[in-house]
């Protein structure tokens, strides 16, 4: 098992927004493509309370290459990205670490 760690940093008033979207879109066609989800957490102390990190797993690397593939091909994804963008832009900056397990990480 592989995990992807992202965080998106939004434009200012605009966390409700990808929370929203994610709440009622997101997971469901990450699952539909093969993305478990992990968790989701927003930031109460450190440098941004503008951002959502979230916590992604694949079972290797090409299931990993595969699924953002089809999840950024579906046509459903591209209508949910249109409407969410009808007020302006979310996401500011997108950062994300690939992060393999240690032998002694609870989380295989």
């Amino acid at each position: 098992m592989i995990y992807e760690l992202r965080i998106y940093e939004c434009f200012s008033g605009r966390l409700e927004n990808l929370n929203s979207r994610f709440r009622t879109h997101t997971l469901k066609l990450f699952e539909k493509h093969g993305i478990k989800n992990i968790g989701y957490w927003t930031t109460d102390i450190g440098p941004s309370n503008n951002t959502l990190t979230y916590l992604l797993a694949y079972e290797n690397e090409e299931s990993r290459v595969k699924s953002w593939k089809d999840f950024r091909n579906d046509p459903e994804w591209g209508k949910v990205v249109e409407d969410s963008h009808k007020d302006g832009l979310i996401v500011k900056n997108v950062e994300n670490q690939l992060l393999n397990p240690t032998d002694y990480s609870p989380l295989k």
